[in-house]
């Protein structure tokens, strides 16, 4: 009887395993997917869109890995990277709302005879 349940307590240590490291997997093709977005455009939206899904797909994987390794201090680390990747979200929005801007404004005085 004990024999069983060491058995079976093997084998779900092992699919928690497999279905760890297959999750990693497909969030790492994730991110390059959302990179490829990144870099390809074909707008700036389209761009600030798949860097803050690349930061959330981080995140994700960081969590999984704190799951996987059992080590607490990867929470704390996924946190501080959700607000520096919040943060950076923020500020490329800012600066491509500015940029909008200025060239709207530009069009405008060139329309105005």
């Amino acid at each position: 009887m004990t024999v069983t349940v060491e058995l079976a307590a093997a084998v779900l240590e092992k699919a928690r395993y497999t279905v760890f490291v297959g999750a990693l997997l497909l969030l790492g093709f994730f991110v390059v997917c959302c990179f490829i977005r990144a870099v390809k455009g074909p707008r700036v939206a389209d761009r600030i869109v798949a860097v803050n899904m690349i930061g959330t797909l981080v995140m994700v994987i960081i969590a999984i890995l704190a799951l996987l390794l059992e080590e607490g201090y990867l929470v704390d680390i996924c946190i501080i990277y959700a607000m520096i990747s919040f943060l950076s979200v923020v500020v490329l929005t800012k600066v491509y709302m500015g940029v909008y801007q200025e060239k709207r404004e530009k069009e405008e005085k060139k329309d105005v005879p």
